[in-house]
């Protein structure tokens, strides 16, 4: 059985989410790892959401902020959750280590967020067991 990645030293994962037709999107996004779970904080509306509506299976690797992958890539099954005690759960684990960049960033998101009639959401990724 495949041991469950320790990655939470890390800033970035790649967020590999599929579309319809199979296509793989892959994106850099911060995260937060508790246990066997990465939470990550993305806008209710981002193609992302999206695409885990349709699929809720997805990849994940160790990557650079600009998306350049740099470890393993491991399988897994992410949901979402657009409750509020979910959103402020990730938003306290990225607050805690991300610091000043995380509330610099969840700042800018928010006027963002203001304009356009957004949200925020949490994503949570499960790691698939595998022999």
């Amino acid at each position: 059985m495949r041991d469950t990645p320790h990655l939470n030293d890390e800033q970035f994962v790649s967020l590999e989410t599929f579309r319809r037709d199979g296509t793989a999107v892959k994106t850099p996004i911060w995260f937060a790892q508790e246990g066997d779970k990465l939470f990550m904080w993305t806008a209710a509306n981002s193609g992302k959401v999206k695409r885990i509506g349709n699929n809720t299976g997805v990849r994940v690797a160790v990557c650079t902020r600009f998306g350049r992958v740099t470890g393993d890539w491991f399988e897994a099954q992410a949901s979402v959750d657009a409750s509020p005690a979910a959103v402020q759960r990730v938003e306290n684990l990225l607050k805690v280590k991300l610091g000043f960049w995380f509330t610099l960033f969840q700042r800018i998101d928010g006027i963002r967020d203001n304009r356009n009639g957004s949200s925020r959401v949490c994503l949570t990724v499960s790691f698939a067991k595998s022999s």
